[in-house]
């Protein structure tokens, strides 16, 4: 253990690890969303993809727990149990591809998903049909798919809550409590495969306390009446996280 963290310590780029996991933090308590892709497209520049999506999950768990109290409290049960379970269902087939995937093309899949998120969230593009059961249903399966594989289950859960009669605060709930349950499934998947631990695991303990900080500031200063605001700075972090991972993997 003391020679990993040596090693972690003497990481190349640890101090870009901390800085992105703070922003992304700060990020996700203002806005409720937005940590993996602001974090994954810069993190998987530095490290190996599987190890970004450990450092990811691992950091996660700590940042948004002090709001699940409340965000159970606030949020809307059976859809949330829809979507974990359906994620659940389906996360083994995502984390088959994330073991099998090149680095190169993780680091071009994440950002490419994370701008074509951005661009689906400026353009106000929307599910337009009733949100049932079965909707909520396929789009947990969908988000278990593509958080297994990228490390990214927020966008089909964002875009299917945009379409939802729910208010804000319901939906903000729902989605701050399924992205921490999906970072549980996560370890609980990592861990099954042999795959928590080493290096990625002291990162991931590392950035968890500017994580954890990046939260608790985000949290303090959202106030609703500035919610477009604080969704225009996420989408402003999030673009440049993004080309910044897809400059890199094109070069």
């Amino acid at each position: 253990m003391p020679d990993l963290l040596a090693d972690a310590l003497a990481l190349p780029g640890l101090g870009w690890l901390v800085v992105t996991a703070f922003v992304a933090g700060l990020v996700r308590g203002f806005a409720g969303f937005g940590t993996a892709l602001i974090f994954l497209p810069i993190a998987a520049q530095i490290i190996d993809p599987v190890w970004a999506v450990t450092v990811l999950i691992v950091m996660d768990l700590a940042g948004p727990a002090p709001a699940i109290p409340r965000a159970l409290k606030d949020g809307h049960p059976r859809d949330l149990m829809r979507l974990v379970v359906a994620t659940a269902l389906a996360l083994p087939l995502g984390l088959a591809a994330l073991f099998a995937v090149d680095p190169q093309i993780f680091k071009l899949v994440v950002s490419v998903i994370s701008l074509a998120m951005l661009a689906v969230l400026m353009t106000g593009v929307r599910y337009s049909r009733e949100v049932t059961p079965p909707v909520v249903w396929a789009t947990g399966g969908i988000a278990g798919v593509l958080g297994g594989a990228a490390g990214i289950p927020g966008p089909p859960v964002i875009l299917l809550y945009m379409a939802s009669s729910h208010p804000a605060r319901v939906i903000r709930a729902n989605t701050t409590s399924y992205l921490f349950f999906f970072d549980v499934m996560m370890l609980a998947g990592f861990a099954f495969a042999g795959r928590l631990g080493g290096m990625a695991l002291i990162l991931g303990l590392l950035v968890m306390l500017p994580n954890l900080l990046g939260n608790l500031a985000g949290g303090a200063v959202f106030n609703p009446r500035y919610e477009s605001l604080y969704r225009y700075v996420a989408y402003l972090i999030i673009a440049a996280s993004s080309l910044s991972g897809l400059y890199a993997a094109l070069s």
